[in-house]
């Protein structure tokens, strides 16, 4: 019974929903503000069932992947990626955390349209904000500011640019720093990163675009054992989801290849581990399908919109 009812205790102790967060304590947390791929859910253009169930009232809209740190004490309020659907998702934020700035910080991954068209709300057309800090590596930076219409977000002083350095932390505060770390994915434009936080007593990793494990340098089953919370790239659940395009081009690694892979890994491991950027077409979108049930089975989860950690 004991090894039974561990994981429900274990999610109980860290999930919060909606405005059970404001009665928490001062210790900073995390919110899931989307777990969809670029795209998004429903995705333009798709007359499959996955997406028709959005359009006959089955399953609600899933924001575009992106989680949110927020520290009570400070008020402070930071962002990783900032996707197309930011408005929904500052308003989320909003209604979990209210706050009379905008924004303290945003933390980009690469430039896919689901990680950084977001930024177009800043601009004079929109929101004209003044100077909200904005987190990149050299080349992500540098993209930014010589592409339009980006580099306007930058001329306006809408978006102030701020350089990261690979394997290098960047204290927010005194409570909060963070670490981004190179990844493999699709560089059209940019390379890929992922980020490792820091909050007291905790640390947390943010990997929501990286081609096949086996293409990393990096050690996914150590970072799961060395961390206590991590959003993984869940795009696709397995083979054969979107016919007609060649899935060699799009080289994520399938939910059911990392399953297998961290198999060996004791409950209380696999437990810290929460998918997320999920395609249109995986299952694992829609409550209640069986593939989401068998990633629960097998000791996982998947990211839910508004939930605290």
């Amino acid at each position: 019974m004991k090894n039974f009812l561990w994981p429900v205790f274990f999610f109980l102790s860290i999930i919060y929903t909606g405005a059970s967060a404001r009665f928490h304590d001062d210790q900073p947390f995390i919110v899931v503000l989307g777990t969809a791929q670029d795209g998004g859910y429903p995705h333009a253009g798709c007359n499959r069932q996955c997406c028709l169930r959005y359009y006959e009232g089955k399953e609600k809209k899933h924001f575009i992947s992106c989680i949110a740190v927020v520290d009570p004490v400070s008020g402070e309020r930071f962002i990783f990626d900032c996707t197309p659907d930011f408005p929904a998702q500052l308003r989320l934020l909003d209604s979990l955390y209210p706050s009379t700035k905008v924004l303290d910080g945003i933390f980009l991954t690469h430039a896919h349209i689901g990680h950084y068209a977001g930024l177009m709300y800043l601009g004079r057309e929109s929101m004209n904000t003044n100077s909200v800090p904005v987190f990149a590596m050299p080349d992500m930076k540098e993209f930014l500011e010589h592409n339009g219409p980006w580099s306007l977000l930058v001329a306006l002083q809408n978006v102030k640019l701020m350089k990261l350095a690979p394997d290098s932390a960047i204290k927010l505060n005194h409570r909060i720093s963070v670490t981004p770390f190179y990844v493999p994915h699709r560089h059209e434009f940019t390379k890929a990163v992922g980020y490792k936080i820091f909050i007291p007593g905790k640390s947390i990793i943010f990997i929501p675009d990286i081609d096949k494990w086996e293409n990393w340098e990096g050690d996914i089953v150590k970072l799961i054992k060395d961390n206590d919370l991590l959003f993984l790239d869940g795009t696709f659940y397995d083979h054969g989801e979107i016919p007609g395009r060649d899935i060699s081009q799009i080289p994520h690694p399938f939910m059911v290849e990392s399953m297998n892979l961290f198999k060996s890994l004791p409950l209380k491991e696999r437990s810290r581990v929460y998918f997320i950027h999920l395609n249109h077409s995986n299952p694992t979108i829609l409550g209640g399908s069986t593939a989401r049930q068998q990633i629960e089975k097998n000791g996982y989860h998947v990211a839910m919109e508004g939930a605290i950690f």
